[in-house]
């Protein structure tokens, strides 16, 4: 052992029981125990052949020689903490990858890609669209958002964001525009409307939370994505039933009007991820996406 240097896993033990003033306290940071705290002391004394602690009631207090390497070790391991602090919040400039559906990415991320360069700028994403469900592995994700309803798969981390509100909105360049707008739900009805293929289940679901006989409602036309029957209903081609987010815009703008406004569905948009993983860049976009979702 060389003589330069005292054992750093002694000086490691020596530090903390100096930092915290117990050796029980010094063992529970370290995950050790309490005897090899005390082993590593001892070894500690031997090398120097001096005393660093004395007992002083019923803890113990530093002596002239313990306060003199007390000061050197916390000069060491005290940089050295604050580093690993900082690089253990950013363990990579590799690019944050998150999936997320495609109508969530033209319609939501993409229109907030900006804010969140200016809020996050330490957080590089990649975006990965995909209208398929990520398996239970998340292969090729660092995270996962989502507009979905549990049960969740158990060696996911789940961090629910807000619950999911639709409801049906329409222009007012469709040709039923006026008749609509200030009529009760069940004037629907009378209308053919817009679903996407994908989720054939919403109307009969925005129907039953808003007293709405369901069987009374005919679909329409059929789009294999949101974000197509999305488009429909800005180009005036019927009523269309959507997420509140991915249509905020449109409704402030003016293109769109949601006459019955929204309902809370069983679903919640979440940011998932892999429970081993150990990224803090996942809790903080997760924070993030949640203010964003809270203000619209």
């Amino acid at each position: 052992m060389s003589r330069d240097l005292p054992p750093l896993n002694a000086l490691r033990a020596f530090e903390a029981v100096a930092r915290l003033d117990s050796v029980s306290r010094a063992a529970e940071e370290l995950h050790v125990t309490h005897g090899a705290v005390s082993r590593h002391l001892k070894s500690l004394e031997e090398a120097l052949g001096t005393a660093l602690f004395v007992r002083e009631g019923r803890g113990l207090a530093l002596t002239p020689a313990g306060h003199r390497l007390h000061e050197a070790a916390e000069a060491a391991f005290g940089p050295l903490r604050q580093a690993w602090s900082e690089l253990r919040r950013r363990p990579s400039q590799a690019p944050f990858v998150l999936g997320c559906p495609g109508s969530v990415l033209a319609r939501w991320m993409i229109p907030r890609l900006d804010r969140l360069a200016r809020e996050r700028p330490d957080l590089t994403l990649h975006l990965a669209a995909s209208d398929t469900a990520p398996d239970a592995a998340l292969t090729g994700l660092d995270a996962a958002l989502l507009i979905a309803s549990g049960p969740w798969p158990a060696d996911w981390q789940v961090h629910e964001l807000a619950p999911e509100r639709i409801g049906p909105v329409v222009s007012p360049r469709f040709a039923g525009f006026e008749r609509l707008r200030d009529a009760a739900p069940e004037a629907l009805a009378h209308e053919s409307l817009l679903h996407t293929q994908s989720r054939p289940q919403a109307w009969s679901d925005w129907a039953a939370r808003s007293g709405v006989d369901a069987g009374a409602l005919s679909p329409g036309t059929g789009f294999p994505h949101l974000y197509y029957l999305l488009e429909a209903a800005n180009a005036g081609l019927g009523v269309a039933i959507a997420p509140e987010p991915l249509v905020t815009e449109d409704l402030a703008a003016g293109r769109l009007v949601a006459p019955w406004g929204f309902v809370e569905t069983d679903a919640r948009w979440a940011l998932v991820a892999r429970k081993r993983g150990n990224d803090p860049r996942v809790a903080e976009l997760a924070q993030w996406l949640r203010g964003a979702l809270a203000e619209g």
